[in-house]
């Protein structure tokens, strides 16, 4: 029998890129909730962050950063990105991937905030 295992709107039919979108989404809808200036904040899912130093660069020994924060500048909102592929590589299960996930999210808006993680979040660091 050919043709798809499911229908479109089933979750077996989602793509990793998909599932890992909806991981950023939940948890940037959790902190919306205490921060409602995050509504003014780009999330973004990147595969990969770009090595220091261009393409060309390497990583050499410094460690993949898993996530990045933007600023604002000018009319272009801020940014917050979280990188697909280094945090799948990290995590074993789906719900380790959606701690680490929040964990990423946590930090970078405390940056963009000024923050420690532990105000933007409470329970940070103790899933």
């Amino acid at each position: 029998m050919r043709g798809p295992l499911a229908p479109p709107q089933v979750p077996l039919s989602a793509s990793r890129g998909e599932l890992f979108g909806d991981l950023v989404r939940d948890s940037v809808e959790r902190l919306e909730r205490r921060w409602p200036q995050l509504a003014e904040v780009e999330f973004m899912v990147g595969e990969v962050p770009s090595p220091p130093g261009g393409p060309e660069g390497g990583w050499n020994d410094e460690a993949v950063p898993l996530g990045g924060m933007i600023a604002a500048d000018g009319d272009r909102a801020a940014r917050i990105v979280v990188y697909r592929r280094p945090v799948e590589i990290r995590t074993k299960s789906r719900d380790e991937r959606a701690v680490l996930v929040h964990e990423i999210v946590v930090e970078q808006v405390a940056e963009l905030l000024g923050l420690s993680p532990e105000t933007v979040d409470p329970r940070y660091g103790q899933e």
